[in-house]
């Protein structure tokens, strides 16, 4: 039996963690579970948000599920999201943005997939002081990692007969860093002739995503660029609270809900657990378990389509064990 580490998270964490752990119970899925805490509530105790313990199992088990978690501001602690995408070389973030049945947007034929390099850019964190009243970054792009990372998208739309892959980029810019991200997306490119290619700069991207967003289905890009335009994405069907995500590494492979710990309504059985449940969907996918997935993710389309049991931030007022049990009903 696969096991799978499970980090709760902060906030509303536990519960919407508590939630998806039902609705996957209910569809029978064969996963055993290692619970592991990390986040805000175990600093004092372990003085980190990330005690190694959580890095081990994961490395153990190959897999986990993740719940938000804060990172505190200002008080010295490294991105608890950040550190595990270091440690382990998760070097893809994957954010796939779907129209769900019944969910108001201004947008319609919303299908479409970012992937993000997720180990440099600037979020390597090196910077400086030069002087008073001025600091620098550095910006790290390589070769190999531009390359990873469009294989990764690529052998993604060849395996869910995906047609397009968009890089995005600010090469005529950056020529150096940006030009070589870009240069290696079309290397790449030459090795499937039956994807489309084609490259984007990232401001023109922003405003046609916001024009014509189902025009376009893959988008690859570096660190940056992803973490922007996968929450901008994220909002043109409903908001990070319908929306999945992963990190994914060769050897390791974390899924998560991208929206925040919201710690005003947590314990208040007020959390939407969709985002996590479909992470755990992919997570499925990802451990060759589509046939539970398909179940689990038409059970929600079909509670959202009712319409009977809708959360408050979707316009609702179902409370968490409500959608839960309402999703596990039409399993």
């Amino acid at each position: 039996m696969q096991k799978v580490t499970i980090i709760p998270g902060d906030g509303i964490g536990p519960e919407v963690m508590g939630a998806t752990l039902r609705i996957l119970a209910a569809a029978g899925s064969p996963l055993e579970w290692e619970e592991v805490e990390a986040g805000e509530k175990v600093i004092e105790r372990e003085g980190t948000p990330l005690p190694i313990s959580v890095l081990d199992s994961i490395k153990r088990n190959k897999v986990a599920l993740k719940g938000p978690i804060t990172t505190p501001v200002g008080k010295g602690f490294k991105s608890v999201n950040v550190t595990l995408r270091k440690e382990l070389n998760l070097y893809a973030n994957l954010r796939p943005v779907k129209n769900l049945p019944n969910v108001r947007t201004r947008f319609e034929n919303v299908d479409l997939v970012v992937v993000r390099e997720n180990t440099e850019d600037l979020y390597v964190g090196i910077e400086r002081q030069v002087e008073e009243g001025r600091a620098e970054a550095i910006k790290i792009i390589s070769a190999d990692a531009s390359r990873r990372i469009a294989h990764f998208a690529f052998e993604y739309a060849k395996m869910y007969n995906r047609k397009k892959v968009t890089a995005v980029h600010k090469a005529n810019i950056l020529k150096l860093t940006d030009g070589l991200f870009l240069e290696c997306c079309k290397e790449v490119s030459r090795d499937y002739p039956q994807v489309n290619f084609d490259e984007k700069i990232v401001d023109n991207m922003c405003m046609q995503l916001v024009q014509f967003p189902e025009s376009f289905d893959i988008l690859v890009m570096p660190n940056l660029y992803g973490d922007i335009l996968s929450d901008l994405a994220a909002g043109l069907v409903g908001g990070l609270g319908l929306v999945p995500g992963a990190n994914i590494g060769d050897n390791a492979a974390v899924f998560e809900a991208v929206h925040g710990s919201a710690p005003d309504i947590a314990g208040m059985n007020k959390a939407n657990p969709i985002a996590l449940l479909l992470s755990a969907c992919m997570m499925l996918d990802y451990l060759k378990y589509q046939d539970i997935s398909q179940r689990i993710r038409a059970a929600v389309d079909q509670v959202l389509l009712e319409g009977q049991f809708i959360t408050s931030d979707l316009g609702g007022s179902s409370s968490t064990n409500e959608i839960t049990e309402a999703i596990m009903a039409k399993l």
